[in-house]
């Protein structure tokens, strides 16, 4: 077990949840650790019956004697959320909403330290991509904090802020376009004759081995990619067929998209 203190969680929809599940199933915390709330009724109590943490049915009795405050509520409810939070000196607020900048979280926060996370939800299986900006106040100590608390459940990079709406774009939304690319990818493997259970199975575990690989070994993934392309091979003919229909491009431009749209929030 770690040595984070207690943790409050404003918010536990899909990314907070996720974040909670991961630190316990990583064993960070103890369920005792964490307290949740939720503006939706009775999920906060649903999350506290399955997983053994404490439901509040208030933010204030959430944030009562935290060590850490996560805010994983939606973006327009930060301000509202942390008007009501009394922590100790010392206390970490760390905010995982997206385009909600550093500057507006100390403004409602005056004096706290503050550090802004973007994390993804495979944290709930131990594979998150994240990264995060300290604040103003924000000390070593409370970093160190942060990058506890996300290594536990994947991968995570400090970055500056002004990066956050790219990291938004790309490892924040990406599980939705991966998502898309294996129901694709098992698409095709049912129309070339796979039965339907075994071509989806295929294909994640074909891009979880293949992200792996990337991770693992440093390789640039171009040079992964050749390996698999035999000259006249079949491979090297699927791959012609992608760059005909805009595949790499495609990605290019969800990324860019969804940083703007995380630049607009903010």
């Amino acid at each position: 077990m770690s040595n984070l203190g207690s943790v409050a969680v404003l918010g536990g929809g899909a990314m907070g949840s996720a974040l909670i599940r991961g630190w316990l199933r990583a064993g960070l915390l103890e369920p005792s650790a964490i307290t949740v709330y939720d503006i939706m009724p009775g999920r906060a109590a649903g999350l506290a019956t399955a997983l053994g943490i404490r439901g509040a049915e208030t933010p204030a009795e959430a944030i009562a004697g935290a060590d850490v405050l996560l805010v994983a509520v939606k973006p327009a409810d930060v301000a509202k959320a942390l008007a009501s939070a009394q922590l100790a000196d010392g206390a970490l607020i760390v905010s995982i909403a997206a385009g909600v900048t550093i500057a507006k979280l100390e403004s409602v926060a005056p004096g706290k330290a503050v550090v802004r996370v973007m994390p993804n939800t495979p944290a709930l299986v131990g594979q998150g991509a994240s990264a995060f900006a300290r604040g103003t106040h924000a000390s070593d100590e409370h970093a160190a904090k942060v990058q506890a608390l996300l290594d536990a459940v994947g991968l995570a990079f400090e970055v500056k802020e002004s990066l956050l709406n790219a990291v938004t774009g790309l490892s924040g939304s990406g599980p939705a376009y991966v998502y898309i690319m294996i129901e694709a990818l098992a698409d095709g493997g049912v129309r070339a004759g796979l039965p339907r259970d075994i071509a989806l199975k295929l294909a994640a575990q074909t891009v979880v081995g293949s992200g792996q690989m990337v991770v693992s070994t440093g390789e640039h993934p171009g040079v992964l990619k050749d390996r698999v392309c035999s000259p006249a091979g079949t491979t090297i003919a699927g791959v012609a067929e992608l760059e005909a229909n805009g595949f790499r491009s495609a990605l290019i431009e969800a990324v860019t998209a969804a940083t703007a749209r995380a630049a607009e929030l903010g």
